[in-house]
C-alpha cells in the first residue's frame, strides 16, 4: 500500500510540470482520429492562441487530412455534433456542406502552405487571425484585435511555414481567436482531427500543440473565476468548524474517544486542502500555471483527507474503540477494501483535473475514477443491509441484539447520511455541471463543498460526546437499563440468555447431586 501511495505521489509531482491554463500537448505517433484539446469559457475580450510546432507528416504519400474544429456551446454537456460524427471524418466535404451550425473548420493544406477556413452558423462572427506573438492578451493587443474585427472568420489568412532539417520537413502554424463582443461569449471547444483516407489505416500525428487561453488578464475560464474566493471562504468555514469541535472536545464532561480526535483531524485536513486549492487557483488565475510547492501541498492534503474520511466512516460504522463491533468479519473486510480503492479514486481525480484534456491517458484515468468510485459506493451499502437484517432476525430471541438494534437506529441514520452525501456529490453535482450556463460552472463546486460541510456538521452533532447518546451506551445491559427497557415494552417476549443460564445453574447442580 505504501508503495502504491509513493508511486501516486511521484505521478502527481510530475503532473505539476505540465498543468496550467497555458497548455502544451505533445503528440507522438498518435493515431486517434480526434483529440479533445481544450474547453474554455470566454467572455468579452477573451483570446485563444494556438501554436502548432514541428508538425511532421508521415513518410511517403499522405492519404488523409488534418485540421481543427472550433465550436461554441452554452454548458459543459456532451457535444452532440462530435458524438454524431465520432466514426466519420468531419473534415471531408465541409466546403460544400454548410449544415453544421456553429462550427469553424480549419483544414491544414500543406501543399499550398495555408489553412483553409470554413464557417457555419452564428460562430461566423468570430475574429480569427494569425498571431505570432504567443502573448495571449494585453491592452495593445486587444486594441489591435478590435481593428482586425472586420476580418471575420474566412477572411483571415492563416499561413503554414515549412522548415527542413535532418532530412525531414516540419511545419509550423498559428491562429488565434478574439471574442470582441458580448454576443460571442460562450464555452468554446477546440478539437484536432486526423482523418485517414476512407477504408485506409489510421495516420499518425507528430506535433507539439501549445494553447494560450485567457479572459483579458485572467487565465481562468469564465465559470472558474469565482473559485479562488469560493475555496478560501469554504476553507475558513471548515477551520472555524474544526476549532469549535476542538473546543467541544476540550470542555466536554463526558468521555472523549480517539475517534473524536480523528474526526477533528479530518476537518482540519479538509480546511487545509481547500486553502491550498484556493492558493493554487489564484496562481493559475494570475500566471496561467501552477506554483509547484502549493500544488504539491494541495495534492498531499487532498489524498490524506480522502483516506481519513473513509477510515473515519469505517471506524464509526464498526463501533471501534467504544462499543461492540456489530459488523461481521466479512463486512469489515469489505470496508477495508474500500480504503485503498478510495485512495486510488483520489489519485485518479487529481490526475483528471490537472492533466491535459488531449492527453491519451486523460480518458483512461476518468474511466478508472468512475469505476473505482462506484465500487466504493456499492461496497458501503452491503454491510449495512446485512447488519440490519441480522439484528432484526436475532432481536426476537436475543436481548443483547435488541439493545444493538436500538443503537442501530443511529447507525442506520448515519449511513443514510453517507449515501445521501455520496450520491449528491457524485450525481446531482454532475447534473448541475452539465446543465448550468458556462459562466456559472462554479455553482457545482459550491454545492459540493456545502454538502460536505453539512455532512460533517451532522456527523459531529450525532456522535458528539454525550451521556444520552445511545451510540456510547455499553452493550452489556445492567439491571437498571433492563428494567427501563422492560417497562417500556422493548424486551417483551425476549429472554436474557446470560441471566437464564445463571438461573439454571443451581438446578443443574441439584440434579447432579
Amino acid at each position: 500500500m505504501i508503495a502504491v501511495v509513493a508511486k501516486a505521489f511521484v505521478i502527481l509531482v510530475v503532473a505539476t510540470s505540465v498543468t496550467s491554463r497555458i497548455h502544451k500537448l505533445r503528440l507522438t505517433d498518435d493515431e486517434r482520429h480526434y483529440v479533445d484539446l481544450t474547453t474554455f469559457g470566454f467572455l468579452k475580450g477573451g483570446v485563444l492562441d494556438v501554436q502548432v510546432i514541428n508538425f511532421k507528416l508521415p513518410s511517403g504519400p499522405v492519404y488523409g487530412e488534418y485540421g481543427f474544429t472550433l465550436d461554441r456551446t452554452i454548458n459543459d454537456a456532451i457535444n452532440p455534433y462530435l458524438e454524431a460524427h465520432s466514426d466519420t471524418c468531419i473534415l471531408k466535404g465541409v466546403e460544400k456542406n454548410r449544415t453544421h451550425h456553429g462550427i469553424v473548420f480549419l483544414k491544414m493544406d500543406f501543399k499550398n502552405q495555408r489553412i483553409n477556413i470554413t464557417c457555419a452558423g452564428e460562430v461566423l462572427a468570430l475574429n480569427l487571425y494569425s498571431n505570432k506573438s504567443m502573448i495571449p492578451w494585453d491592452k495593445s493587443a486587444d486594441e489591435k484585435n478590435s481593428e482586425d474585427s472586420k476580418k471575420h472568420c474566412s477572411d483571415a489568412i492563416l499561413k503554414i511555414t515549412k522548415d527542413t532539417y535532418n532530412g525531414f520537413d516540419y511545419y509550423n502554424t498559428s491562429f488565434a481567436m478574439h471574442v470582441a463582443s458580448d454576443k460571442e461569449e460562450g464555452l468554446y471547444n477546440l478539437y484536432f482531427h486526423s482523418c485517414p483516407q476512407e477504408g485506409g489505416p489510421p495516420i499518425p500525428t507528430n506535433a507539439v500543440i501549445e494553447i494560450y487561453e485567457s479572459n483579458k488578464n485572467n487565465f481562468l475560464s469564465a465559470g472558474e473565476m469565482p473559485l479562488p474566493a469560493l475555496y478560501s471562504m469554504m476553507s475558513l468555514t471548515f477551520f472555524l468548524s474544526a476549532g469549535m469541535w476542538t473546543v467541544i472536545l476540550k470542555i466536554s464532561k463526558h468521555k472523549v474517544y480517539r475517534i473524536h480526535y480523528i474526526m477533528c483531524v479530518l476537518v482540519y485536513l479538509k480546511a487545509m486542502s481547500l486553502a491550498f486549492h484556493g492558493i493554487n487557483y489564484h496562481f493559475i488565475q494570475t500566471r496561467g500555471e501552477h506554483v509547484t510547492a502549493w500544488a504539491i501541498l494541495y495534492y498531499i492534503t487532498h489524498l490524506l483527507k480522502g483516506a481519513v474520511l473513509f477510515v473515519t466512516i469505517v471506524l464509526v460504522g464498526t463501533g471501534w474503540n467504544f462499543i461492540k463491533h456489530i459488523l461481521a468479519d466479512r463486512d469489515k473486510k469489505i470496508f477495508m477494501i474500500v480504503i485503498p480503492l478510495q485512495v486510488v479514486a483520489n489519485v485518479a481525480e487529481i490526475i483528471i483535473a490537472e492533466s491535459e484534456e488531449g492527453a491519451a491517458e486523460h480518458n483512461a484515468w476518468r474511466i478508472l475514477f468512475i469505476l473505482v468510485d462506484m465500487l466504493c459506493c456499492g461496497a458501503i451499502m452491503f454491510p449495512v443491509v446485512w447488519s440490519i437484517h441480522h439484528l432484526e432476525d436475532s432481536s426476537t430471541t436475543d436481548g443483547k441484539a435488541a439493545v444493538n438494534l436500538r443503537k442501530l437506529k443511529l447507525f442506520r441514520h448515519f449511513y443514510v447520511m453517507i449515501l445521501g452525501y455520496i450520491y449528491f456529490t457524485r450525481f446531482i453535482v454532475t447534473i448541475l455541471e452539465n446543465t448550468v450556463p458556462f459562466q456559472y460552472a462554479w455553482v457545482d463546486e459550491m454545492f459540493r463543498e456545502l454538502a460536505t460541510l453539512v455532512f460533517f456538521v451532522m456527523t459531529g452533532y450525532k456522535f458528539r460526546p454525550a451521556a444520552a447518546n445511545p451510540y456510547f451506551t455499553p452493550t452489556q445491559m445492567d439491571d437498571d437499563e433492563a428494567k427501563v427497557l422492560s417497562d417500556i415494552g422493548v424486551l417483551d417476549g425476549l429472554t436474557n440468555r446470560e441471566k437464564r443460564r445463571d438461573d439454571m445453574q443451581p438446578l443443574m447442580q441439584d440434579s447432579s447431586d
